[in-house]
């Protein structure tokens, strides 16, 4: 492209080196991709800007066919602006289908690192097969990233962030059972400087970078992105201004992330014919979480008119589900779908902020699940992994199995873990269609063919401590039109 000078990896003699948060991609169609990148030279600057000069400064980038840039495929120059946080969006096109491609950038005479990204396949494709691994709640203070760094070095095809890739708490207030291991810097995250300098101080971790810098992702938030437990226009407590703190919130979260300009969160992003991601934003058109929230009974949450999706999204999902002809379809969404009683015996209490507070609209779902051939829900949100089939009726463990949910445990949040609880056996008794727990920190390996869907439920040692090992502590499949996990 005119007007733009070949990169040169030589290193710098200027100091400043204005790539410290990284690059990362996301969002991939069959011809292209969004490439990020965030100009920082001080990346906990009070004011939110990263120690950048409150003017545009121009980004060099390049896309290549190998990783030592001999076959250069496009280039081009972007502005980084001051009101978008330096931050660069390119929505690339003109890209081949199905193809790893290398992409970096330049900018004040400095050389970002390289990152590896790949477009989707063909629509038509299907004997393609996708490895895609799906990973939540990243708490800064809890632990090491090393759940990302193992997550990269499975090399997959596409990442799956399912929220709480940030946490909003000031230090120290957010504590893990064995106690903090790291500190946050500045107070809980409220305006637009406070939420871009966390996101910052997040994305100075190497590990979270080498993640990024491994695979495209596709990302959507929780409620910590923003603020605990939020549900539509309500915060958790009682707040002023909680309108503009969430605009704050959702501006930094754009540009922050590699995801499209787009008036709305909820997307699908298909994988040639084998899988559509249908990603939902469960948090911005809920109802206000029923009998004030928390974990009881509570009749109000069989009212048939609260929603957790809104009536647009709802009608997205399931024109999507009508129209769709993928091998599998997969939710990507954040909190747990299926019943769980958390008191064993005739006392039933549920989690008021998951699926259990919104029971009309999950039956509405699990209704619509018989419009595709393979539904799947990935879930984040709960920090353990479970592996659970959604039932027609959740009263009766030998009734019909419809669906297969598969939950991510944690990066970090709750520090180390366990392999399970004391009440496990009790838990798993109580809810028979649960058919799989474990309390360690990581995150989930996926295998899509045409012929079956695999699991890898990947946990760590620890988190407290940098550098643990990553084991396999489970594996199941879930074959094509038989619903349900089948332990490996």
């Amino acid at each position: 492209m005119a007007g733009v000078t070949a990169f040169s990896a030589a290193a710098s003699a200027r100091p400043a080196d204005p790539f410290t948060l990284g690059v990362a991609s996301g969002d991939p169609t069959p011809d292209g991709v969004v490439l990020w990148t965030r100009l920082a030279l001080r990346p906990l600057a009070e004011d939110g800007m990263g120690g950048m000069p409150g003017r545009p400064i121009d980004v060099e980038w390049q896309v290549a066919d190998d990783e030592r840039f001999t076959r250069i495929v496009q280039q081009g120059s972007t502005p980084a602006r001051p009101d978008e946080g330096h931050t660069v969006h390119l929505e690339l096109t003109g890209l081949e289908p199905g193809r790893e491609y290398f992409y970096r950038f330049r900018a004040l005479n400095h050389l970002s690192p390289t990152g590896r990204t790949r477009t989707a396949p063909p629509p038509s494709a299907l004997q393609v097969p996708l490895t895609m691994a799906f990973a939540s709640c990243a708490q800064y203070e809890h632990g090491y990233f090393t759940a990302y760094r193992r997550l990269a070095e499975d090399e997959p095809d596409l990442v799956l962030h399912l929220g709480d890739y940030t946490y909003e708490y000031e230090s120290g207030i957010h504590v893990a059972p064995t106690g903090n291991v790291r500190h946050v810097d500045g107070p809980t995250t409220t305006t637009l400087a406070d939420y871009r300098r966390r996101q910052a101080q997040y994305k100075t971790d190497p590990d979270l970078q080498a993640a990024h810098a491994a695979a495209p992702w596709v990302a959507v938030w929780d409620d910590h992105e923003i603020a605990n437990n939020w549900a539509g226009l309500q915060p958790d407590t009682p707040q002023a201004d909680f309108a503009k703190r969430r605009v704050a919130a959702f501006q930094a979260y754009y540009e922050n992330m590699p995801i499209r300009r787009s008036p709305r969160l909820y997307r699908r992003i298909r994988w040639g014919s084998l899988a559509t991601f249908h990603m939902l934003d469960t948090r911005q058109y809920r109802t206000d979480q029923a009998c004030g929230d928390g974990l009881q009974l509570c009749p109000e949450r069989l009212v048939p008119e609260r929603t957790m999706l809104g009536d647009d999204q709802e009608a997205w999902l399931f024109k999507g589900f009508r129209e769709s002809s993928a091998r599998w379809d997969v939710l990507g969404q954040q909190v747990f779908f299926s019943q769980y009683d958390y008191i064993p015996g005739d006392v039933d209490k549920f989690l008021l902020d998951a699926w259990d507070g919104y029971v009309a609209d999950r039956d509405r779902v699990v209704a619509r699940f018989a419009d595709v051939r393979n539904p799947i829900v990935l879930t984040g949100d709960v920090h353990a992994a479970w592996g659970a089939e959604v039932k027609q009726r959740w009263d009766d463990p030998s009734s019909k199995t419809l669906a297969t949910e598969l939950v991510t445990t944690s990066i970090t949040a709750g520090g180390d873990g366990s392999e399970e609880y004391a009440e496990t056996p009790l838990w798993l008794k109580e809810n028979p269609h649960v058919k799989y727990f474990n309390n360690r920190r990581g995150y989930t390996l996926t295998r899509f063919t045409p012929e079956e869907l695999r699991t890898d439920f990947r946990g760590l040692d620890y988190v407290t401590r940098p550098g643990s090992p990553v084991h396999t502590k489970a594996s199941f499949a879930v074959e094509d039109r038989v619903p349900g996990l089948h332990r490996l």
